[in-house]
């Protein structure tokens, strides 16, 4: 897109709202097809065919695998089986197993029908694995050749070929049962000797990904590794594809998209300008959720009130006391979170990381408690509520370092995700332990 992104939208609202076909043919011929499925995003449902209808046909499959889940579903529904099946012609099999997902059942089979025989099998082969796992990412035309050819032999069969997947930097070694031996680089290849064999520029260590591994596995063996092609085995080794670095990136963002999105109940893949009603309805679930927890809290609350009513002071405290504690526990939480998925926590560190987590609850305790006494005294002129609120803070910070730390290994235990539950659990954990804590020892030494 033009630099200023914004530009483009808002001139392509102008012209939608005044029926300017010439003039938006041009603009939306203009962008590449993720800045179209960006610009099909950002318009309310009933304009979005508008824009659909003046993109290149030869972009038309692109643009429908960039568009959200939702989105791409609603627009599928008002285009043709006709149009489909020309978007879907000459797509790469991995990313055409993303789309016929959201088909209806008789276009899918149209789609697959109209592909040849071994394309037909092969596509089969990455729908049978679920689209979150190495299996649902690859793309099954991996490229081959055994070690002994030479490497003359290897670049003569290359272009036989006529062209490679898109984002191939290598081509995988496997021996005569097709099991995996490692990888040739294609610059290493074009730049060695012609009469040396494969085996002599192969690269053994290149790991392989099991067809089973999750997304997020996927992600960190590529961003770990700085790959940009990786093979996938089964269990015996065999090859049964590749994943590129761009299904990789699309990868990352969703996962990155999840955690920032999980966190309000929230889906990444909902439509910002879905129905009110169907919004409202994704929404209410976590709102009652929360609602719930809330009168949790009341209720302890409620547990002390004749204290409350004696001490009016400690009403006006509590917030102080929760919210110190739910920032503290989220930022202990929010790094469990994110370790987890990167890999970097695991059984054999966690007691090293319980240990600093309290260490450092310990220390803004001491810390954030001296100052919130001191501020207390000076605004009540009641030592006694300062030194209180002080125990009570520490006691908090504490204890929502130990839950931010705990919850998500909890939750993925029981195979929830943490970044979805974790914080409506870390908040109400934290709210009751502040209560408790503040009004028990108001309770106890102010009346």
């Amino acid at each position: 897109m033009k630099q200023d992104n914004k530009s483009d939208f808002d001139q392509l609202s102008v012209l939608i709202e005044a029926g300017a076909p010439e003039q938006l043919a041009a603009i939306v011929a203009e962008l590449h097809p993720s800045e179209v499925a960006l610009l099909i995003e950002s318009l309310p449902p009933e304009k979005r065919q508008i824009v659909w209808n003046f993109t290149n046909a030869d972009d038309e499959g692109d643009v429908l695998l960039e568009l959200n889940d939702e989105v791409r579903t609603g627009l599928l529904e008002s285009i043709t089986a006709e149009e489909v099946l020309a978007a879907t012609e000459g797509m790469e099999l991995d990313d055409l197993a993303d789309l016929v997902a959201d088909l209806p059942q008789d276009i899918t089979d149209e789609v697959i029908n109209a592909l040849s025989i071994r394309d037909r099998q092969r596509l089969e082969s990455v729908m049978a694995w679920p689209e979150d796992t190495a299996g649902g990412l690859m793309n099954p035309d991996a490229v081959s050749v055994q070690p002994e050819v030479t490497v003359d032999l290897a670049l003569r069969y290359l272009r036989t070929l006529g062209e490679l997947p898109d984002n191939t930097n290598s081509i995988f070694v496997v021996d005569t049962k097709n099991r995996y031996q490692g990888t040739v680089l294609l610059s290493k290849l074009v730049t060695s000797n012609p009469q040396n064999q494969v085996k002599e520029i192969l690269d053994k260590e290149a790991e392989a990904i099991d067809v089973s591994a999750s997304e997020a596995e996927v992600a960190k063996v590529f961003t770990g590794l700085d790959m940009v092609t990786a093979a996938v085995v089964d269990d015996a080794g065999l090859l049964l594809g590749q994943i590129t670095i761009d299904d990789v990136v699309d990868v990352i963002q969703e996962l990155a998209d999840h955690d920032i999105l999980s966190r309000a109940g929230l889906d990444e893949d909902d439509d910002m300008f879905a129905p009110v009603v169907s919004s409202s309805r994704r929404r209410a679930v976590w709102l009652g959720a929360n609602l719930a927890t809330g009168f949790l809290a009341a209720a302890v609350v409620s547990v002390f009130q004749p204290t409350i009513e004696k001490v009016v002071i400690l009403a006006v405290l509590m917030p102080v006391v929760a919210s110190m504690g739910g920032i503290a526990g989220s930022q202990t939480l929010t790094l469990m979170i994110r370790g987890m998925a990167l890999g970097r926590v695991q059984d054999s560190n966690q007691r090293w990381l319980l240990r600093k987590e309290l260490s450092v609850a310990v220390l803004n305790g001491i810390i954030w408690a001296a100052v919130v006494a001191v501020v207390t005294m000076l605004f009540f002129a009641s030592w006694k509520v300062g030194l209180i609120i002080a125990a009570a803070l520490a006691i908090n910070l504490l204890a929502a370092a130990l839950a931010g730390f705990s919850i998500p290994l909890i939750l993925r235990r029981l195979n929830i995700d943490p970044a979805l539950a974790g914080g409506v659990v870390l908040t109400t954990f934290t709210d009751v332990i502040g209560f408790v804590a503040f009004l028990g020892l108001g309770a106890l030494f102010l009346t």
